[in-house]
């Protein structure tokens, strides 16, 4: 069985508490031994699936076993990132707690997305602009988007993962999931 899911913010990726004031997978009555598919942080939003196939993880998500599907982001951040900086984000390099980040494709969305707001919302700044740009990468380090976007000068105010590989997360609602038919699973590769 797998599973898509539009993960809310302040949800965390795992069935049981870590002690902090998020909620966990355990609320939304997912069938009994699905486990989730990678992660996504607590204040970060969109696609995540959850299988009971042992192996599906690797298979879908391991660019080291040459087989990992490219996770699309799209990413609010602070001003409007011109040329420069998204040449900087797609080159790869950028160094992640000791680790350098994979080439990945990096892009202004244009025209800019009309997304649902955020409850809560992210803060606003008056004088400074935001903008949304669009990351594919087939990695996945610990709040590695937040950290690159951060190292060009564009911090991320927002993230929402919209589609892992050929799968996207669509008009599924936060909070709400639904089982991948096998269509979906065969563009998937899966």
């Amino acid at each position: 069985m797998l599973i898509a899911f539009h993960k809310p913010y302040g949800v965390l990726s795992q069935f049981t508490p870590d002690g902090s004031p998020n909620r966990t997978l355990a609320e939304f009555g997912f069938p009994k031994r699905v486990y989730p598919l990678g992660r996504l942080d607590a204040d970060s939003e969109g696609l995540l699936l959850l299988s009971d196939e042992a192996g599906l993880n690797t298979r879908l998500l391991d660019p080291e076993k040459g087989e990992g599907h490219p996770r699309t982001y799209w990413a609010q951040v602070e001003r409007v990132p011109g040329a420069e900086a998204l040449a900087k984000l797609a080159k790869g390099g950028i160094e992640i707690q000791g680790y350098r980040a994979r080439p990945c494709r990096a892009w202004l969305l244009d025209p800019q997305p009309e997304v649902v707001p955020r409850d809560p919302p992210i803060r606003f700044r008056k004088n400074v602009p935001d903008s949304w740009i669009g990351l594919e990468l087939i990695e996945g380090k610990n709040r590695q988007v937040r950290r690159m976007t951060a190292a060009v000068g564009h911090p991320t105010l927002r993230l929402l993962r919209v589609a892992v590989g050929t799968f996207p997360l669509g008009t599924l609602a936060a909070g709400k999931w639904v089982e991948v038919s096998a269509g979906d699973r065969k563009r998937l590769g899966l």
